[in-house]
C-alpha cells in the first residue's frame, strides 16, 4: 500500500514527524518498508507565465520568450522546448535556482544567467525531467491556469510531500484504503480522524437499471445507480493525478481515476459500465462451462461452474471481483453510465485471479475482503466526484442486499492476554483499547469481553485476533524482551539411539545429497509407486499435480534424479529424510498426530549410474542391488537385516526385498520396476531403499567380552539341498541350534561362504534340480583349546538340524 502523507493527512492530521508516524505504524504492526520524498531537493522554481515567444535570430530551433515570474520584471528567457506558447504557465528557474542533482551523482544544476547564440538568457524553463518528476521531455511541464504566478513550484506542486509504502500483512486488508489507515492512526495517536466526506447526491432523474443476484453465496450486496449525459473526454484534476500517481496509479480517463481515486481512499473497488452497451439487466452467477469472457486487458477466458460472473442478457460480461469485460466498457464517447460498487464474499474470489494469470487491485481487496456496510457510500463519493468533473444526471441508488456475512462475537479473556503477552494488562485498558480501534464490545465479567468484529475487520475470528489487537495498540515496544527462565538440567546421552543429524552425515559420507521434496505429490505417483488408489488428499492444494499427501518418497526421488538427467547429470546419488502419511485409525489426535493419520519419518535414498565416477583405476559398471545394500548395511551397523525377497508395487520383482529387523518389516530395497523405468523414461535402472528412520535410530549399546587366548578352530560343511531352497532359512535353522544346543555352545559363528549350482553336463554328484552350500563354521572356548571330540558333536549337531528340517544331506 503507497500512499502521499499529504494525501492522509487530509483524513487525520497527527502531531508527529513523518519519521515518527512511519515508526508509530510500523510498532503497531503496519510495516512502514520506505519513506521517500516526491521529489528530489531543489529551489528557485516558481510559477511563470509565457507573454510572448519569438524566434531566435541566430538558431532555427530555440525560441526567444518574454515571461512574466512575478519578480516585478518581464524576463527575457531563451527556450528550445516545442511545445511553448504564449499564454501557458510553466515551472521557471530563476537565475540562483538549484535545479535537482543527477541521479549519477555530482552536484545540483544552479541556474546562471548566460548567452545562448547571442541572446542573454534570465532563467530557465522547466520540463518535468529536469525537476526529476517524471521521464518526460518532450516539452515544458504545463501547469493549471489558475496557478499563481511567482508562487514557489514546491508548494503549489506540493514536492515537499513525502511518500509512505506500508507492508500489510495479508489479514491486513481493512488497511487497503486511506480510510483504514487513518483508523489505525487515530488508533495509535489519538487523533480525530476526519473520514472522508460523502454527502449524498440527490437524483434528478428517475432512470434505473435491473439487478439480479442469481448466486448469493457469491455476491452479498449489489449497489449501483445510472448517470446520464457524463463528459467521458473531461480531464481529470491536477491534485488527483497527483495522489493517484503518488499511489502508484497511472492516469488514465476521468472515469477511471475516480473509480480508482475512490478504491484508494475507502477501500471499495468500483466499475464503470457504458449503459447503452448493457443488454436486459444484470445477473450476477456462477459461470457455466463453454461460456467465455474478453477481459479488459482483452485476454478471453474460459468461465466453469467456480467462477462468478457479472452476466447480462448477452452472457459474461466482467469477471466479479477482479476485472471488467471488453464488451461493455465504459470509453471517451460514453455519455451513459452505470455505476457499479458491490461486495463479493472473499471465498468466491480467492484463488481465482491467480488460476486465470490475473492481477488486480480489485481482486487484491474482494478476496481478503471489502467492508460490506460501505457499498453506497462509495457509490455516493464517486457520485459526487463523476458530477462535479464529468457532469451528468444522476438517477436513484439501487442496493440490492442478498446476504451479508454474519459477524459472530469474540471473546476475550483479560488474564490469557496477559499471559500470553508477558505483561500486566487490565480490563480497563482493554476497554480503552478497544474504544481506540473502533470495535464494539460489551463486558461480560471482571474479566471476560465480547466483541462484535465492524463490518471493515474480516480479520478477527478467535480471541488470539483481539489479543494482537491489544498487543498492537498497547505497543510491541513496551512488551520487554525477556528471557526464559528454566532450571538447568544435564541431559542423559542415550547411547542407544543414533541422533538424526549423524544419520545424514553418514548418508552424505557415501557420497549422497540430500533432497527436500513437498509433502504433497501427484496421484499417479501414489499409484504407480505404492499401489494407493484411495491417498490421503488436500482440502486446498497448490496446484492440481499436487493433490495428495505421499505415503512413499519414491516419486520425490525420482523427480530430484530426473531433474539431474534433464541437466546431464550422469549419476546421482540422493536421499531424503521426510514424513509419509498413512491412514490408521488407531491414531488419536495428539499434540503431534491428527487422528487416523500415522505420520512415519522415513529416509529413503536412490542411486543411479556408474558406481564410480570414471577414473583409471577401477572399470566403469553400473550401480546394482547389492551396491546399495551394501550402503544399507553400512548405515544399520551394528544390528544386521535380513533381506527377503519379495514383491513391491514400485520395485522390480525379481530384483527386490524386503527389509526385517528382529522380525519386523522396517522398509523396502530393489531397483524401479521395468513399468516405471519405461514410463518415466530412466535410460538405466535406478536402485533405492526406504526405511523406517526408526529402525536406523536404534542401536545396541556395545558389550564387553573377554577375548579368548586359545585357537579357534574352523571347519567347512558343505550340504546339498533343492535350487528353490533359500539359504537364508539354513543359516537361521543352523544359529537356532547354535543358540539352544548345548553341544553347539562354543559356536562362534555361521557363514554362507559359497555356492554351486551344476551346469549342463557338469553335475558334480547334483542333479539339475540340486545345488551346494558350504558353511563356514567357527568355534572357540575361553577357558581352553577345542578337542576333537566337542567340535565334531557340534558339527554333526548342525548338520542334523538342517538335515532333519530341510531334507538336506552332506556333500561328499
Amino acid at each position: 500500500m503507497q500512499f502521499s502523507e499529504s494525501w492522509l493527512r487530509t483524513l487525520i492530521d497527527p502531531p508527529l514527524t513523518s519519521e515518527a508516524l512511519a515508526h508509530a505504524l510500523t510498532m503497531a504492526g503496519l510495516e512502514v518498508e520506505e519513506i521517500q520524498p516526491v521529489a528530489p531537493q531543489s529551489s528557485g522554481v516558481v510559477v511563470a507565465k509565457v507573454l510572448e515567444v519569438a524566434k531566435h535570430p541566430n538558431a532555427d530551433r530555440l525560441n526567444v520568450c518574454q515571461v512574466d515570474a512575478g519578480t516585478g520584471e518581464i524576463l527575457n528567457i531563451v527556450c528550445g522546448a516545442p511545445n511553448v506558447s504564449p499564454g501557458i504557465k510553466v515551472p521557471c528557474a530563476l537565475p540562483g535556482a538549484l535545479l535537482p542533482a543527477p541521479e549519477d551523482g555530482g552536484a545540483p544544476f544552479q541556474i546562471k544567467v548566460g548567452k545562448l547564440r547571442g541572446v542573454e538568457s534570465h532563467g530557465m524553463l522547466c520540463s518535468a525531467r529536469e525537476l526529476k518528476l517524471s521521464e518526460d521531455h518532450a516539452g515544458l511541464m504545463l501547469l493549471s491556469d489558475d496557478a499563481p504566478i511567482g508562487q514557489d513550484v514546491r508548494k503549489y506542486l506540493d514536492l515537499d510531500d513525502t511518500l509512505f509504502t506500508v507492508k500489510l500483512t495479508p489479514n491486513k486488508a481493512d488497511c487497503l484504503s486511506l480510510l483504514g489507515i487513518a483508523r489505525e492512526v487515530q488508533a495509535i495517536t489519538g487523533a480525530t480522524n476526519h473520514g472522508v466526506p460523502v454527502t449524498p447526491v440527490q437524483a434528478t432523474i428517475a432512470d434505473t437499471f435491473p439487478v439480479r443476484i442469481s448466486d448469493p453465496s457469491g455476491c452479498g450486496r449489489f449497489a449501483g445507480r445510472v448517470i446520464r449525459g457524463v463528459n467521458a473526454k473531461a480531464a481529470t484534476p491536477d491534485w488527483m493525478v497527483a495522489r493517484l500517481e503518488r499511489a502508484g496509479q497511472r492516469s488514465i480517463s476521468a472515469l477511471v481515476d475516480i473509480t480508482n481515486y475512490v478504491m484508494l481512499e475507502l477501500g471499495q473497488p468500483l466499475h464503470v459500465y457504458d449503459l447503452n452497451k448493457l443488454q436486459s439487466g444484470i445477473d450476477v452467477r456462477f459461470g457455466q462451462p463453454g461460456e467465455t469472457l474478453k477481459l479488459l486487458n482483452d485476454q478471453t477466458i474460459e468461465l466453469d461452474s467456480t467462477t462468478l460472473a457479472i452476466t447480462d442478457a448477452s452472457g459474461p460480461i466482467g469477471l466479479a471481483g477482479m476485472m471488467g469485460g471488453n464488451s461493455t466498457k465504459a470509453e471517451l464517447d460514453t455519455e451513459d453510465i452505470f455505476l457499479e460498487s458491490a461486495f463479493f464474499f472473499p471465498a468466491a474470489i480467492q484463488g481465482r485471479a491467480r488460476r486465470f494469470n490475473l492481477s488486480s487491485d480489485a481482486s487484491h481487496r474482494f478476496e481478503r475482503g471489502v467492508d460490506f456496510a460501505g457499498n453506497v457510500v462509495a457509490l455516493e463519493r464517486a457520485t459526487r466526484l463523476v458530477i462535479d468533473i464529468c457532469g451528468g444526471q444522476p438517477g436513484p441508488v439501487s442496493d440490492l442486499v442478498a446476504q451479508l456475512p454474519v459477524r459472530n462475537p469474540v471473546r476475550l479473556r483479560v488474564s490469557r492476554a496477559a499471559r500470553i503477552l508477558g505483561v500486566p494488562v487490565t480490563a480497563a485498558e482493554v476497554r480503552e483499547i478497544f474504544a481506540r480501534l473502533g470495535l464494539p464490545c460489551e463486558q461480560i465479567d471482571a474479566d471476560v469481553f465480547e466483541v462484535t468484529p465492524p463490518s471493515y475487520r474480516f480479520d478477527l475470528e478467535i480471541e488470539e485476533d483481539l489479543i494482537e489487537e491489544v498487543a498492537r495498540i498497547h505497543g510491541f515496544e513496551r512488551i520487554p524482551s525477556k528471557p526464559p527462565v528454566a532450571a538447568n538440567a544435564m541431559r542423559r546421552t542415550d547411547e542407544a539411539r543414533r541422533p538424526l543429524h549423524p544419520l545424514r552425515h553418514e548418508l552424505a559420507g557415501r557420497g549422497y545429497q540430500e533432497t527436500v521434496n513437498f509433502s504433497f505429490v501427484d496421484a499417479e505417483w501414489e499409484r504407480d509407486f505404492a499401489a494407493n488408489e484411495a491417498p490421503i488428499k488436500l482440502i486446498n492444494p497448490i496446484a492440481s499435480h499436487l493433490a495428495v499427501m505421499r505415503s512413499t518418497l519414491i516419486g520425490g526421488l525420482l523427480q530430484a534424479v530426473r531433474y539431474n538427467l534433464n541437466r546431464k547429470a550422469s549419476r546421482v546419488r540422493v536421499f531424503e529424510i521426510g514424513r509419509v502419511y498413512h491412514r490408521d485409525r488407531a491414531v488419536e489426535t495428539g499434540p503431534l498426530s491428527v487422528q487416523g493419520i500415522r505420520q512415519p519419518l522415513t529416509v529413503g535414498a536412490l542411486a543411479y549410474g556408474p558406481v564410480l565416477d570414471e577414473q583409471w583405476g577401477a572399470p566403469t559398471r553400473l550401480v546394482d542391488y547389492f551396491d546399495v545394500k551394501g550402503d544399507l548395511e553400512a548405515l544399520l551397523a551394528p544390528a544386521a537385516a535380513r533381506f527377503v525377497a519379495d514383491a513391491h508395487p514400485g520395485l522390480h520383482p525379481g530384483r527386490s526385498a524386503r527389509i526385517e529387523i528382529d522380525g519386523r518389516s522396517v522398509g523396502w530395497i530393489g531397483e524401479l520396476h521395468p513399468r516405471w523405468l519405461q514410463k518415466y523414461e530412466f535410460p538405466h535402472a535406478p536402485v533405492l531403499f526406504e526405511i523406517e528412520a526408526e529402525a536406523l535410530f536404534q542401536r545396541a549399546i556395545p558389550v564387553y567380552e573377554d577375548i579368548s587366548k586359545f585357537p579357534p578352530v574352523v571347519r567347512d560343511v558343505a550340504v546339498v539341498v533343492s535350487q528353490t531352497q533359500p539359504a537364508q532359512a539354513l543359516l537361521d535353522e543352523m544359529r537356532s541350534c547354535a543358540r539352544s544346543e548345548q553341544v553347539c555352545v562354543d559356536v562362534q559363528s555361521i557363514v554362507l561362504f559359497d555356492e554351486f549350482r551344476p551346469k549342463a553336463g557338469m553335475s558334480g554328484g547334483l542333479s539339475v534340480e540340486e545345488k551346494s552350500l558350504a558353511f563356514r563354521v567357527t568355534l572357540q572356548n575361553a577357558m581352553g583349546t577345542l578337542q576333537d571330540e566337542s567340535v565334531d558333536r557340534a558339527i554333526a549337531a548342525l548338520i542334523d538340524r538342517v538335515t532333519s528340517v530341510f531334507g538336506a544331506r552332506l556333500r561328499a
